[in-house]
């Protein structure tokens, strides 16, 4: 029995993930088959070491291993998320950026124009510099380059940028200053490297960008990797991106502006898979702010990047952000609360009145502090009588109100919290409760403008939405909030360290983009065929790679978008399927009808197909209308899809040559402006296969011939053709 239990410990696998933010750095072990938390660790994130951040990863890998008896050998993933790129652009921490802009004939002048960058504001008096040279591309000669690449040196710049027209056709001259660069000692990149999208002026802003962010990130990459290399783990360093996937170190080096966001991005991550959303509403919240972003039919929602309003070549999770949280500052003018926030004690450099001890505030008095030099004094703090300052916090006035569970993270001492408000009460002439509830109301007033505007945007089921609550302050945050706007909460199970959670549990993701009019079935062969090499590479496992193919007609812009789990992610998904009766009672809940209105039509692998038949009265009763609406859920309760105006069938991988191009035209719309193809959706095994991106009968179904090439004969495949 021991050697039993001795040799199923040795062999557990396990996936670490490490989440470095502005005050400490994160560990947990997780379990790579039931997603237990093994271990969680914490250290202070050490900015100012010899080797930076990098001396913090390492302790706290040494500490997670060592700690809980945790082999090297039985970790399979390891990976972490970063605000570095992001603090970076903040505070114009950055390169000064060298462009060698290329271009000839006719073109020539517009792209001298279109690679003239100049300097891109990052933050308020925080500018990222560039300066330019151009060079004719039919004068392209080593000696012109490398006089280039030298006054571009003698400028200041530390990073080369090639960037010229329509290289995303022919990249040579591009690689080929790269090259000359490199031989002058100098880092260097190209436009083709960030994206292969034709818009010269945008796809060098972001080049430039990613430029100005090599330097530091790549010095942090080398230190990262080695740090992981020498705690004995064998498998290599993942680094978390900003739209939620993770990428491998040697990406890092060549485009650290993918990092952008990605502390963001883990712990929405991290709800998505650990929390099992439908539709709702995550927001993780820290000591400074709180980061709010959508969850739609289980997945987070995606955007263009910007950077000093400019457009960049690259997407990211729709992440927005207040600056609202347990630490935020109470504003009072005229002896009134008129505001909380922007500040917090962090900035202000103070300790929480709700961590201190009661004794402290004995004849303590109320005054107002300028947390930053250029700061108005208008901000509460505790002064006591030995001098010292407390600040007065959102964490406190939540405490006092019963808002935090006694277990909870950012549960603190009440009696001090009240002592420390009671000389704020003193100093307004109202009580600690008047007083805390006027913070509350305006701290979460902010916070709800944020979360209706995203319900809005992106119609997210009122009848299904939850309000998830993640970080260190989510107590703190999220049940007022859900008080205030009628929607339920939940706060995610080990909340503090949600996105380090997300980190460990992250799939990789990548997308291809090309400019591509009236894309063909070899087009799309190709760039499929791609963000499959990428992914794999990347460290995708193939088999769980989910392709979605999208034709942007007005653009002429082919794009492909890959995920997958990385390799030995082997969940057993059974461990947490629900039962029939609680998927249906889902359904039911979710559109406000009875479970005998639930009619299910089909179910392959891990998901299950239903119609729910909705009954609507109108004129007091006296009309009724009905129709079916199609849903789609997997085994664990989350609904992948919600189409109010489709069909659905299930049909044999045999068929599909047949019976489902009948299915799929009884589902086209025919006009003078042609035919109009209804967004369709394929499941089966693990997979869901996205085919409402593009425009033709053809390309559709190639697509689908495509994804269903190596199913079985006889496997059952669900289709969904939806009209909105």
């Amino acid at each position: 029995m021991d050697n039993s239990m001795e040799k199923q410990v040795k062999t557990r696998k396990v996936r670490i993930g490490i989440d470095v933010g502005g005050t400490f750095t994160d560990a947990v072990v997780i379990d790579n088959e039931t997603y237990e938390i093994i271990a969680k660790e914490k250290v202070p994130t050490t900015h100012h070491a010899e080797h930076g951040v990098a001396d913090g990863i390492v302790q706290v890998i040494d500490k997670v291993l060592t700690g809980n008896n945790i082999s090297p050998d039985d970790v399979i993933f390891i990976a972490h998320g970063t605000t570095q790129a992001t603090n970076a652009l903040l505070e114009g921490d950055v390169a000064r950026v060298g462009i060698i802009g290329m271009g000839t004939g006719l073109e020539a002048e517009r792209a001298k124009g279109e690679t003239r960058v100049g300097d891109i504001e990052l933050a308020a008096g925080k500018f990222l510099h560039t300066e330019h040279c151009f060079i004719d591309s039919k004068e392209l000669s080593e000696e012109k380059v490398r006089e280039a690449v030298l006054e571009l040196k003698s400028k200041g710049c530390e990073v080369i940028v090639a960037s010229e027209s329509y290289s995303v056709d022919d990249p040579t001259n591009e690689k080929r200053v790269i090259e000359i660069a490199r031989e002058c000692g100098m880092l260097a990149t190209g436009g083709y490297e960030i994206s292969q999208l034709y818009g010269l002026k945008a796809r060098t802003r972001t080049a430039v960008v990613n430029a100005a962010l090599i330097p530091k990130m790549m010095d942090t990459a080398d230190m990262t990797e080695e740090a992981v290399k020498n705690s004995g783990i064998k498998k290599p360093l993942m680094i978390m991106r900003c739209d939620g996937g993770v990428m491998s170190i040697d990406e890092v080096r060549k485009r650290p502006i993918l990092t952008m966001l990605s502390g963001l991005a883990a712990g929405v991550a991290g709800a998505l898979m650990y929390e099992k959303i439908t539709d709702g509403v995550f927001l993780e919240s820290g000591g400074t702010s709180t980061d709010i972003s959508a969850i739609k039919d289980g997945k987070v929602m995606i955007k263009n990047s910007t950077v000093g309003g400019h457009k960049l070549y690259l997407t990211s999770l729709d992440v927005r952000t207040v600056g609202i949280a347990g630490g935020s500052m109470i504003v009072v003018e005229d002896r009134k609360i008129t505001d909380v926030g922007p500040r917090s004690a962090h900035i202000a450099d103070l300790c929480y009145e709700v961590f201190a001890e009661p004794e402290c505030f004995e004849g303590a008095k109320a005054v107002m502090i300028a947390p930053r030099p250029d700061d108005e004094a208008k901000y509460a703090a505790i002064e006591c009588t030995d001098g010292r300052r407390f600040s007065l916090t959102l964490a406190g006035a939540a405490n006092i109100l019963g808002l935090v569970p006694d277990s909870d993270y950012a549960h603190g001492n009440r009696d001090a919290a009240v002592k420390a408000w009671e000389a704020l009460a003193e100093y307004t002439g109202k009580s600690v409760e008047e007083l805390c509830e006027k913070a509350m109301d305006i701290a979460i007033g902010k916070v709800n403008e944020i979360v209706k505007s995203l319900v809005k945007d992106y119609d997210l089921n009122p009848n299904l939405i939850y309000l998830v609550g993640g970080g260190g302050s989510a107590s703190v945050v999220t049940p007022y909030l859900s008080k205030k706007s009628g929607i339920r909460f939940r706060i995610a199970e080990n909340a503090p360290y949600i996105s380090t959670i997300g980190v460990s549990l992250a799939m990789v993701r990548e997308q291809i983009e090309r400019n591509v009019a009236n894309p063909t079935e070899d087009d799309i062969r190709k760039i499929r065929h791609d963000v499959m090499e990428v992914i794999t590479r990347a460290g995708a496992d193939p088999a769980t790679v989910e392709i979605s193919i999208d034709v942007d007609g007005q653009k002429n812009i082919l794009r492909a978008t890959a995920t997958g789990a990385t390799e030995l992610r082997t969940r057993d998904r059974n461990s947490k399927t629900i039962s029939e009766e609680q998927r249906v009672q889902i359904l039911s809940e979710g559109l406000k009808t009875s479970d005998s209105a639930v009619e299910k039509f089909g179910e392959d692998g891990r998901w299950h197909g239903y119609y729910v038949n909705i009954e609507k009265k109108s004129f007091f009763g006296l009309m009724k209308s009905r129709k079916k609406v199609v849903r789609v859920m997997d085994d664990e309760g989350v609904i992948r899809l919600q189409k109010n105006n489709a069909r659905a069938m299930l049909f044999e991988r045999k068929t599909l040559g047949s019976t489902f191009p009948e299915f799929l035209d009884s589902m086209t719309q025919y006009s003078d402006a042609g035919a109009v193809l209804p967004r369709t959706y394929l499941f089966f095994g693990q997979k869901m296969s996205d085919l409402s991106g593009v425009q033709t009968r053809e390309q559709l179904l190639n697509l689908a011939e495509m994804d269903l090439e190596f199913v079985p004969e006889n496997e059952n495949i669900i289709a969904v053709c939806a009209k909105d």
